[in-house]
């Protein structure tokens, strides 16, 4: 009696999840899409703005609810739970940004989002590096996006320490083109079942130089 009910509940809490992965995948998607469309239309545009808006709201949501996915039974995973972190990080930040066109200096709630990408980040590089000690070849991802999002915050506090505006839409582009990445990417790992330590990394490599060039041809303009 005891194990059937033990086995009606994991079936129970098996269907919550699968429709927390339903939500999350649609949102993911919808995030696909209108991140695409952002990047097609012309940059500072009604259409880009709109689209960029959609985006950035689908993205989170979809990213937030893979958080608590990460934790549940059979699906615990720290690795997407710390990119789950980076991905929330981007959009928001990525947003952000474009208030200091109009504000001078950092405020709290800036120097919040920076230092918990900067404790995700040491966090992946820990784990990255016990897992290479280790021989885990897992431990590769943990390193490559450890050291992106370090690098990341570090040059967050640098910029709220000499708020330079030259450097608002190079971040605003750079983080939100970094938010879209990691939905191609997802895309490719979740989506389309692709296995490989490549899917994981090709994206963010071909994707900045997407982001260079796009850097380079707003400061020409």
């Amino acid at each position: 009696m005891v194990s059937l009910f033990q086995k009606n509940q994991t079936n129970l809490m098996e269907q919550i999840i699968k429709i927390f992965i339903y939500i999350h995948a649609f949102f993911g998607g919808v995030a696909l899409l209108s991140g695409l469309a952002s990047v097609l239309f012309t940059k500072g545009s009604p259409n880009h703005k709109k689209t960029g808006k959609l985006f950035s709201y689908t993205m989170v949501i979809s990213a937030l609810i893979s958080l608590p996915i990460c934790w549940m039974p059979n699906h615990e995973n720290n690795f997407l739970f710390l990119i789950g972190i980076f991905t929330i990080y981007l959009v928001i930040s990525g947003n952000r940004v474009l208030l200091f066109k109009k504000k001078k200096t950092a405020n709290f709630t800036d120097k919040l989002i920076s230092t918990i990408l900067f404790i995700a980040s040491v966090l992946m590089l820990l784990f990255g590096s016990y897992f290479l000690l280790n021989n885990n070849s897992g431990g590769i991802l943990y390193l490559f996006f450890g050291i992106i999002a370090f690098v990341i915050s570090i040059r967050d506090f640098q910029f709220f320490r000499n708020i330079d505006k030259s450097k608002i839409l190079p971040f605003h582009i750079g983080k939100m083109s970094g938010a879209y990445i990691a939905s191609i990417t997802a895309f490719l790992v979740a989506g389309m079942r692709l296995v490989g330590i490549m899917y994981w990394i090709l994206p963010s490599v071909i994707g900045t130089f997407f982001i260079m060039y796009w850097i380079r041809k707003t400061k020409k303009a």
